[in-house]
């Protein structure tokens, strides 16, 4: 099952080439507007999950748990390579981050391939030091170790590269920010955020830009497009042009949104529900550990009884095995959300593909078998309360009547 976890991230690589392909057909033929001509960019999605990271409450350590507990870290640990200060110059960057817990504890050692700058690896280093924090092992146990790998690509992932233009070096300044901006959505901690349009204008010798957003449609969005008009005027502006007006757009996407993304159009809406799928995934992971530790305590409980014979014990291998099977159901709940949201991202899909068949027939090939994948860690899973129920000892404390 863990290996599966990779089938995430192969997904979302086949739909941003066939966002790509998409976008360079559309703009195919078409006259360029003054922001085209001098190629404003640096305006990536930005996850406001990274605002609000998880409070993980983990179960006991084993490879399940760690594997799925950094998983979780994935939208932090993705931010900290947004900035190209964190990068250098080749377009992939590769980090891995090695876990180890003993008794004594856990620690992470953060490194990278030749591009992951000091400072990239030191921002990895924080943030997965803060928000992975697993039980140590029992005295004298052996340690666990475990191994994640994470894959920045400036084609496909949210990048900021400076040197461009003004406008693109404001926009870039606007993304390296919203980090900081997170009062801004803090009504947007369960949900995702709509798609702004902002109009920016940078005049030469004016240290503050003019900003206006078109309407959203909403009350909310409304007023987080206030505050994060504020924010932008606050950011210093220069530009070598006389006078120089462009869009910026703020997308935003939420790893840890429990609502649907309606507001969003099908192809964001899709790269939402990868998102979600990546955080569906780690819980599944870590309930996955998380049976396998209560197996364990269960199985020690009945190798002590069967080495005693004694009854007193009786009730512990009851409560193990119950432990056993609630962790089981738990296993099982955490694979049926996982498996809601690979429907919702093949029926998605399916309906992008009639659009757009040639670009969206591999993501379609890769969301099936994810889904497949997730009805057979499903099954055995079911499998397995089924068999732990059976396992639990019948304990009847009334005697037979003769």
């Amino acid at each position: 099952m863990l290996r599966r976890l990779a089938v995430a991230s192969i997904v979302f690589t086949a739909a941003c080439a066939g966002q790509q392909k998409t976008e360079s057909a559309e703009n195919g033929g078409k006259p360029q507007s003054t922001e085209e001509r001098v190629r404003i960019g640096n305006q990536p999605a930005f996850d406001v999950a990274t605002c609000f990271p998880r409070d993980l409450k983990l179960p006991p350590s084993n490879q399940g748990v760690l594997v799925g507990a950094m998983l979780t870290a994935r939208p932090v640990v993705l931010e900290c390579l947004v900035s190209p200060k964190s990068r250098g110059t080749a377009e992939k960057t590769v980090v891995t981050v090695k876990t180890t817990v003993t008794d004594a504890g856990a620690t992470h050692a953060v490194s990278g391939d030749a591009n992951l700058t000091p400072e990239g690896q030191q921002c990895i280093q924080a943030a997965v030091d803060k928000l992975v924090k697993p039980q140590p092992l029992a005295k004298g146990a052996a340690p666990v170790e475990s191994t994640a790998t994470f894959e920045h690509d400036t084609t496909n992932s949210a990048t900021v590269t400076f040197g461009m233009n003004d406008g693109s070096d404001f926009s870039g300044e606007v993304r390296l920010a919203q980090q900081g901006w997170c009062d801004c959505y803090a009504g947007y901690q369960a949900s995702t955020p709509p798609v702004l349009t902002s109009k920016v204008t940078l005049t030469k010798g004016q240290a503050t830009p003019e900003v206006t957003f078109d309407p959203s449609g909403s009350t909310e969005g409304d007023q987080l497009a206030a505050c994060l008009k504020q924010k932008m005027l606050a950011l210093p502006a220069k530009s070598s042009m006389d006078k120089l007006t462009y869009p910026h757009r703020f997308v935003h996407f939420n790893s840890s949104a429990t609502q649907p993304a309606d507001n969003l159009d099908p192809q964001l809406r899709f790269f939402q529900l990868e998102v979600v799928r990546n955080q569906r995934a780690a819980d599944a992971a870590i309930a996955f550990g998380a049976r396998a530790a209560a197996a364990e305590a269960f199985e020690a409980a009945v190798a002590k009884y069967n080495k005693t014979k004694d009854f007193k014990l009786l009730d512990q291998l009851t409560s193990t095995c119950n432990a056993m099977v609630d962790a089981a159901k738990g296993w099982v709940s955490a694979l049926e959300a996982q498996k809601a949201v690979d429907q919702d991202s093949v029926t998605l899909v399916q309906q992008l593909k009639a659009t757009d068949a040639e670009g969206w027939a591999p993501v379609e090939t890769a969301s099936q078998t994810a889904l497949t994948n997730t009805q057979q860690d499903l099954a055995t899973a079911q499998a397995r309360v089924d068999a732990d129920q059976k396992a639990c000892p019948k304990v009847s404390y009334n005697p037979k009547k003769k």
